[in-house]
C-alpha cells in the first residue's frame, strides 16, 4: 500500500504544480491578490506531497520491499541500514525523486521566507518554478515511476552498486542536488524579472541568499565527491575530468560568477543583464548535466546509463527551458537600464574580468566535455578528452583569474587609483614569486606551470590577508582599535576573506599533489620492501575477512622511516557476491605535509608466486590542503549567508502599483 500512496502523492503534486504554473502568473498580470496568493499554498503543498512520496520510497528501501522494482534492483536484505537508506537516491528513479523534492523545497522556501518580496514578483517566481516541476514530475510519472511493482519479487534483491556503498558517497548526491537544483529558484527569479521588466538592487538582494545556499551545497558536494574518488577508487587521484565531474563543475564556475555579478547589481546597479544571463545559464548547465547523466550518452561510475528514450524526454525539457528563457532574455533584456557607470580601472571592472574569465573557463570545460559526444554522433569515431587537454587549456585561464581575485578587493567602486594600489601590493607579488622559487628549488624542479600556479596561490593568500588587515588597520592603529574594527566587520566581509583564503589553500593542494607526486605500481610478495618519498614499506601479506555483505582481502603494510616505525596500513580489496564485483578500499596515512597512500589491485595469477599482489603506493604532497581549502570555501559561503543584511536588511521597493494594474477581482 505504501508504494501506491507514493504514486498518488506524486500525482497530487503534479496537479498542484499545474495550478501553480498558471494561476499566480495570471494573477500577477491582473494584479489579483487572491490568485497571486495561491502560489504560496500550492508551493507548500507540492513540497508536502513530494516529501510524502519520497518518505514512501525510503520506507520501501528500509523494509526491503522487493515487490517494488526500484528496491529489488538497488538493494539487498543483507545491506547495512545506512546504505539501504542511501539506496533511495542511488538509482535513476530515486535520484530524480530527490531532485524534484529539492526543487519543490526551494519553491516552498521562497513561499515561506520571502515575506518582503513583492507579491507580483513572488507569484511570477513561484509560477516559473512550477513550470520546471511540471516537466520533471510528468517525467517521473510517465517514464520513471520509482514505485513500479515487480511480480514475483526476488528473495533478496540485486544490491546497490558496491562503489556507491560508502558513507562519503551516501551524502554526495543530496549535497550535489541541492546545489544543482538550488540554482533553479535563481533561474525562476530571473525569468520573473524578465517578465516584469525590472531588475534593481532589491531584486539582487533577494536573489543572493538563494544563490549562496546553492553554491555552498554544490561546493560541498563536489568536494565530497572528489574526496570519495580519492580514497575509494584506489587510483590515488581526486579529479580526472570525467564528463560527470565536469557537468557538476560547470554550474559551480558560472554560479561563482553569478554571485559576484549579483553583488555589483546590488551595490552599483550595474551588470543587470549580465546577472540575469548568468542565472539562466547556470541552471541551464545543471539541466544539461541531468540530461548527460541520464540519457545513456556516457558510461561512468557516477552516471545512470538508462534508456535513451528517457534522454529524449529530458532533452525536450532542456530545449523548452533553455530555449524559452533565452528567447525571453533576448526580447526583454535590451529594455533594462544599464546603470552604474564605472571607469576601466575600478572594482566593477575587476569583477567584470572575473566573470569573463569564469565564463571562458566554463566554455572550455563544456567544449572538452561535449566534443567527443558530437564527434561520435557525426563520424562514429570515439575519442577521449582527458586531463592533458584540460590542464593545458583550463589552468592558464584560471591563473589570471586568481591574480584578479587578489588585486580586485583593493580597487574602489566606480574609479580606482591603479598606481596607489600597485605601490601597496608590489612587495607581496615579489614575495609570492620568491616563495614559489624556494619551493621549486627545494623540490629539485617541477613543471614551470606548476611553479607559476604556486606563485599565484601565494599571491592570493597574502593579498587576501593584506586586504583584511587593511580593513581593520592592523599595525596602523592601536590594537584595541583594530579589535573594534574587526568586531564591526560584517559577516559577508569575513565570508569573502575566508573563501578567498580557502581557494588559495586548496590551490596548494591541487599543485603539490599533481606536480610533485611520487607513485609506484609494483608486484609484491610477503616480505618485499618498497622505498618511496623517504618511507620504507614492507608487505606482510593478505588476510581474508568477512564483511556484512562482502568478502575482504586485507593487506598489511608496515611503514618505517630511517628504521623507526611510522604506521601500519591495511588496504583492502572487497568482493560483493550478489553484485559479483570488486572494489578497492585504500589505506592512507594522512598528514598536512602529504599522504602516504596504498591500495591493492589484482592478486597474482595462478602460476605466479603464491601470496603475490599488485600494489599501488603513492606519496601525495599537500593533498589534504584540498579538503581544508574546500571546507574554508563552504565556511566562507556560510558566513556570508548568515550576514543579517541578507536576512532582514533587504531593501524594499516602492509599493506603487504598476501603471497597468487593475483592482483585485
Amino acid at each position: 500500500m505504501t508504494p501506491e500512496i507514493g504514486v498518488f502523492a506524486l500525482a497530487l503534486a503534479l496537479g498542484l504544480a499545474l495550478v501553480q504554473s498558471i494561476l499566480p502568473m495570471i494573477g500577477a498580470a491582473r494584479n489579483n491578490a487572491l490568485w497571486m496568493g495561491s502560489a504560496k499554498a500550492t508551493a507548500i503543498g507540492q513540497t508536502v506531497f513530494i516529501g510524502l512520496s519520497f518518505a514512501a520510497l525510503m520506507r520501501s528501501f528500509v523494509v526491503s520491499d522487493f515487490t517494488v522494482r526500484n528496491v529489488a534492483e538497488n538493494s539487498h536484505s543483507l545491506k547495512p541500514m545506512l546504505f539501504k537508506i542511501a539506496g533511495t537516491w542511488g538509482s535513476h528513479e530515486g535520484s530524480l525523486l530527490l531532485w524534484v523534492l529539492i526543487l519543490a523545497a526551494f519553491g516552498g522556501g521562497v513561499a515561506v521566507f520571502g515575506r518582503n518580496i513583492p507579491d507580483a514578483l513572488k507569484a511570477r517566481t513561484l509560477a516559473a518554478q512550477a513550470w520546471i516541476s511540471v516537466g520533471f514530475l510528468s517525467f517521473l510519472l510517465l517514464t520513471s515511476n520509482p514505485f513500479e511493482r515487480l511480480y514475483p519479487p526476488p528473495i533478496d534483491g540485486n544490491d546497490l552498486n558496491p562503489l556507491l556503498q560508502d558513507v562519503g558517497l551516501a551524502m554526495h548526491p543530496p549535497l550535489l542536488y541541492v546545489g544543482y537544483v538550488g540554482f533553479s529558484i535563481v533561474f525562476s527569479f530571473a525569468v520573473a524579472a524578465l517578465i516584469e521588466g525590472r531588475v534593481d538592487a532589491a531584486w539582487a538582494r533577494w536573489v543572493r541568499p538563494w544563490t549562496l545556499a546553492a553554491w555552498i551545497s554544490l561546493t560541498a558536494g563536489i568536494a565530497l565527491g572528489s574526496w570519495w574518488a580519492y580514497y575509494e577508487l584506489g587510483w590515488g587521484g581526486w579529479w580526472f575530468w570525467d564528463p560527470v565531474e565536469n557537468v557538476s563543475f560547470m554550474p559551480w564556475l558560472l554560479g561563482t560568477a553569478l554571485l559576484h555579478s549579483a553583488i555589483v547589481t546590488e551595490k552599483r546597479g550595474a551588470f543587470k543583464s549580465w546577472t540575469i544571463l548568468l542565472a539562466i545559464l547556470t541552471f541551464s548547465l545543471s539541466l544539461l548535466g541531468t540530461f548527460i547523466v541520464r540519457s545513456g550518452l556516457l558510461t561512468s561510475v557516477h552516471a545512470f546509463a538508462v534508456d535513451p528514450e528517457r534522454g529524449v524526454y529530458i532533452l525536450a525539457l532542456l530545449g523548452l527551458s533553455i530555449g524559452g528563457s533565452l528567447t525571453l532574455y533576448a526580447w526583454r533584456a535590451p529594455e533594462m537600464e544599464s546603470g552604474g557607470v564605472f571607469a576601466p580601472v575600478s572594482r566593477e571592472a575587476g569583477l567584470l574580468i572575473n566573470n569573463l574569465l569564469l565564463g571562458v573557463a566554463t566554455a572550455t570545460v563544456l567544449f572538452g566535455t561535449l566534443y567527443p559526444l558530437f564527434l561520435e554522433a557525426i563520424t562514429g569515431d570515439k575519442i577521449s578528452v582527458g586531463p592533458p587537454f584540460f590542464n593545458a587549456s583550463f589552468v592558464p585561464i584560471m591563473l589570471p583569474l586568481v591574480f584578479v581575485m587578489g588585486f580586485g578587493p583593493f580597487l574602489s567602486w566606480k574609479r580606482a587609483d591603479l598606481r596607489g594600489v600597485l605601490q601597496r601590493l608590489w612587495g607581496l607579488l615579489l614575495l609570492s614569486f620568491a616563495a614559489a622559487a624556494i619551493v621549486w628549488y627545494l623540490t629539485t624542479g617541477g613543471p614551470l606551470l606548476a611553479v607559476l600556479s604556486l606563485a599565484m596561490a601565494f599571491w592570493l593568500f597574502l593579498a587576501t590577508l593584506r586586504e583584511w588587515a587593511g580593513r581593520i588597520r592592523l599595525l596602523e592603529a592601536p590594537f584595541a582599535e583594530s579589535v573594534r574594527r574587526a568586531n564591526g566587520l560584517p559577516r559577508a566581509s569575513y565570508g569573502m576573506t575566508v573563501a578567498h583564503l580557502g581557494l588559495a589553500i586548496a590551490m596548494f593542494g591541487f599543485i603539490g599533489s599533481s606536480a610533485w607526486k611520487s607513485e609506484q605500481v609494483v608486484f609484491v610478495s610477503p616480505g618485499n620492501e618498497i622505498g618511496i618519498a623517504g618511507f620504507d614499506v614492507r608487505f606482510d601479506g593478505v588476510e581474508r575477512r568477512q564483511g556484512p555483505n562482502y568478502l575482504a582481502d586485507v593487506g598489511t603494510l608496515v611503514v618505517t622511516r630511517d628504521g623507526k616505525p611510522v604506521t601500519t596500513l591495511f588496504p583492502e580489496r572487497r568482493f560483493y557476491p550478489v553484485a559479483e564485483s570488486n572494489t578497492t578500499e585504500s589505506a592512507i596515512r594522512s598528514t598536512l605535509a602529504g599522504d602516504l597512500y596504498a591500495s591493492l589491485a589484482e592478486p597474482a595469477a595462478d602460476d605466479a608466486k603464491p601470496g603475490a599482489w599488485t600494489l599501488r603506493i603513492l606519496y601525495e604532497p599537500l593533498v589534504n590542503f584540498i579538503w581544508l581549502g574546500s571546507a574554508m570555501l563552504v565556511l566562507g559561503g556560510g558566513l556570508s549567508l548568515s550576514d543579517r543584511r541578507l536576512r532582514i536588511g533587504a531593501p524594499r521597493r516602492s509599493t506603487a502599483a504598476p501603471a497597468n494594474a487593475t483592482p483585485a477581482e
